[in-house]
C-alpha cells in the first residue's frame, strides 16, 4: 500500500502546471465536425450543468453501441475530465484507491479533494486494474488506520501502460472491489482505441457490476478532437445511482463547469458516430498502432522492458535495466530521466513520478505521435501511407529513439540492426 505524495517537484516537473497532455491523434479536425462548430458557433443559450438532452441522448447512443444501455437521465457531460472526475469524487467522498501507475490526472484530483488516495500494484501482465489481492490488502490496512475507502478507479485499456486488462482479472478486481463496498469509477477513454479489436477482448466493470461501476470517458480519446474539452460519466441506473448524479451535478455547477453550446452541438454530433469520425479514428489507431509495435520492437531490441502495446498512442518503457549507465550520466531517476530523453528526443517524455510510480523507478511513458513527423503535413502523410514505417520521417524518429537508448545500454552492438526502421 502506497500513499499517493504531494506535488513536490521542482520547477518545471510539477505534476499539474507542467504535466504532458494525454497523447492525442496528431492529425487535423475532421472537416465536418470543423464545419458543424463554426455553424453553431452563433447559437446564444448555454448548455445546462451536466450537457443538454441532445448531447445525452448522443451518449446514450454511443454507450447502448457498446452494450451500455442507459437513459439520458443516467448521464452528465463537462469540459474535459479533469472537472467531471473531481465530481465524481467529491459527490463519493471517503479514500480513494488507484492502480500503480495510473493516468497522471488522478491523483491531483483527490488531492485538490483533500482525499487521501492510495495506489495498489497491478498483476505483471497488465496495467489498469489492481491486483484483487493486493486490493484486498490495501483496503484492510486503510480500515485499520483509521481511514475510509470509498471509491476504486481503474482503467481496462490503459493510459499510461498502454494494455488492455484481460477480462477475468477485470472481474476478479471488480468483484473485491465491491465485495469490500468500494464504488468503481472506470475510465473507458481509450476503449476505442483497441489495436486489434478482434483479437482483444474489452470488457466494462459496467457490464459485471452494473449496480456499482460509473463510467467515466474523456471524447478526445477517439470521439473529438483533442482540443475540444469533453467528457461524459454514465452513472448506475437506480436510486443510489442518481443520487451520486445529483451531487455530482452539485460540484459541476458549483465549478462553472459547463460545456458552451456551440461545442456541444459538435460533440453531439461526433458521439452520433458519423462515417467521417468513425474512419478517422479507425485510419489513427492503426496508424499509431503499426507504429507503436515497431518503438516496442526497438525497445526491447535496445534491451529495455516494456508490456506490448494494445490501445491508445502509447507504451510504458522501464528502463531500469540501465540504471548502472544511466547513473554515469547524471540520471537517477524518473525526474531526471524524463529531462534526459525529453532533451535527445525534442518531445515530452513523462517519467514515471507523473503516474504514480515511485520516484527512483526508471519508467516513462512513449507516446507515438512524435514519432510521425514534426509537422501535421507529415503525420497526415504517415495516415494515408500503405505503410507509415516506408516514411523517412518515421524511420528517422524511430532511429532517434534507438540511438537513445543506445547511448545507455551496454547491448548497443544487438541493437545496431535493430534500431526503428526495418531491415
Amino acid at each position: 500500500m502506497t500513499r499517493s505524495p504531494s506535488s513536490g517537484h521542482s520547477h518545471g516537473h510539477g505534476q499539474v502546471r507542467y504535466a504532458p497532455p494525454a497523447p492525442d491523434t496528431g492529425l487535423p479536425v475532421v472537416e465536418e465536425l470543423a464545419g458543424l462548430l463554426a455553424a453553431a458557433a452563433s447559437r446564444p443559450d448555454p448548455e445546462p450543468p451536466g450537457g443538454g438532452p441532445v448531447l445525452r441522448e448522443a451518449a446514450c447512443g454511443y454507450w447502448s453501441r457498446r452494450g451500455l444501455r442507459c437513459h439520458p437521465e443516467d448521464l452528465a457531460a463537462s469540459p474535459g475530465t479533469g472537472p467531471l472526475l473531481t465530481a465524481l469524487l467529491a459527490a463519493h467522498g471517503g479514500d480513494v484507491l488507484m492502480p500503480r501507475p495510473c493516468p497522471l490526472s488522478w491523483p491531483p484530483q483527490a488531492r485538490l479533494l483533500g482525499l487521501p488516495a492510495y495506489h495498489v500494484p497491478t498483476p505483471a501482465e497488465c496495467g489498469g486494474v489492481p491486483d484483487p489481492y493486493a486490493l484486498l490488502e490495501t483496503v484492510r490496512r486503510v480500515r485499520a488506520e483509521g481511514g475510509r475507502p470509498a471509491v476504486l478507479l481503474l482503467s481496462v485499456a490503459d493510459d499510461p501502460t498502454g494494455t488492455v486488462t484481460p477480462p477475468e482479472l477485470v472481474r476478479e478486481a471488480c468483484e473485491a472491489a465491491v465485495g469490500e463496498g468500494l464504488h468503481v469509477v472506470s475510465d473507458e477513454t481509450w476503449r476505442d482505441t483497441v489495436h486489434r479489436p478482434h483479437d482483444t477482448v474489452f470488457v466494462s466493470p459496467a457490464e459485471m457490476c452494473p449496480d456499482d461501476v460509473t463510467v467515466l470517458c474523456d471524447l478526445a480519446g477517439a470521439v473529438t478532437p483533442a482540443a475540444w474539452p469533453a467528457a461524459v460519466a454514465r452513472f448506475p441506473a437506480g436510486p443510489a445511482g442518481a443520487a451520486h448524479r445529483a451531487r455530482t451535478l452539485d460540484v459541476l455547477t458549483a465549478l462553472g463547469a459547463d460545456l458552451p453550446g456551440p461545442l456541444a452541438a459538435a460533440v453531439a454530433h461526433a458521439l452520433d458516430e458519423p462515417e467521417a469520425v468513425t474512419a478517422r479514428n479507425a485510419a489513427a489507431t492503426a496508424l499509431h498502432a503499426r507504429v507503436a509495435a515497431e518503438a516496442h520492437r526497438t525497445v526491447l531490441a535496445a534491451g529495455a522492458l516494456a508490456l506490448p502495446p494494445e490501445a491508445g498512442r502509447h507504451l510504458y518503457v522501464d528502463l531500469d535495466p540501465f540504471r548502472g549507465p544511466l547513473a554515469a550520466r547524471g540520471v537517477t531517476d524518473s525526474i531526471e530521466l524524463e529531462d534526459h530523453l525529453s532533451a535527445r528526443l525534442g518531445a515530452p517524455v513523462p517519467g514515471g513520478h507523473r503516474f504514480g510510480d515511485e520516484l527512483g523507478a526508471l519508467r516513462v511513458r512513449l507516446a507515438t505521435t512524435p514519432l510521425l513527423g514534426a509537422t501535421q503535413a507529415e503525420r497526415l502523410e504517415a495516415l494515408t501511407a500503405d505503410d507509415p514505417l516506408d516514411l523517412p520521417h518515421v524511420t528517422g524518429a524511430l532511429e532517434a529513439l534507438s540511438a537513445a537508448l543506445r547511448e545507455v545500454t551496454p547491448r548497443a552492438d544487438r541493437a545496431e540492426t535493430a534500431g526503428g526502421a526495418r531491415r
